[in-house]
């Protein structure tokens, strides 16, 4: 069992994973600052500072008013907090678009690094496709099975 697992985890796609799994975690502290720090910011002013995060329904308890969030579930009350979810939406919305941008530039980096690489590469010559074969000989053959068949 040791041996199998030694065997699963040196194979390529398990190494590749992990490395994947360590820049992505990184790669999301980076578009987390972006969208928390410089995105969401921009969005506040274009549509007049509203801040989704403190926005929210009581359900039961007592919150003064112009409490924020934080308050609220401090004072024990049982609240709807609809803006932590649209901030979470907006929020991904944005990070799914860097990611697309990301992944279509590097797409567009390979296209043209396998252009590049074709481009370089002398032509091959294909073999030709040796050519049918000619009704008669297809009929020779069909005879032959006939006589070996009746034989």
């Amino acid at each position: 069992m040791l041996k199998e697992f030694r065997d699963f985890i040196a194979r390529g796609n398990v190494m590749d994973m992990a490395v994947g799994i360590i820049v992505g975690a990184a790669f999301t502290a980076i578009v987390s600052s972006m969208v928390a720090d410089l995105i969401n910011p921009i969005i506040g002013l274009i549509i007049g500072g509203i801040d989704f995060k403190n926005m929210y329904w009581v359900m039961s308890g007592t919150v003064p008013d112009d409490a924020g969030l934080d308050t609220a579930r401090e004072a024990g009350a049982a609240v709807f907090a609809y803006g932590s979810f649209l901030t979470a939406v907006i929020n991904f919305v944005i990070i799914a678009w860097v990611v697309f941008m990301l992944v279509k530039g590097v797409n567009k980096i390979k296209d043209s690094a396998m252009r590049a690489e074709k481009a370089k590469a002398p032509a091959a010559e294909e073999p030709a496709a040796p050519p049918p074969p000619s009704t008669e000989s297809l009929l020779a053959e069909i005879r032959d099975l006939l006589k070996d068949r009746a034989a």
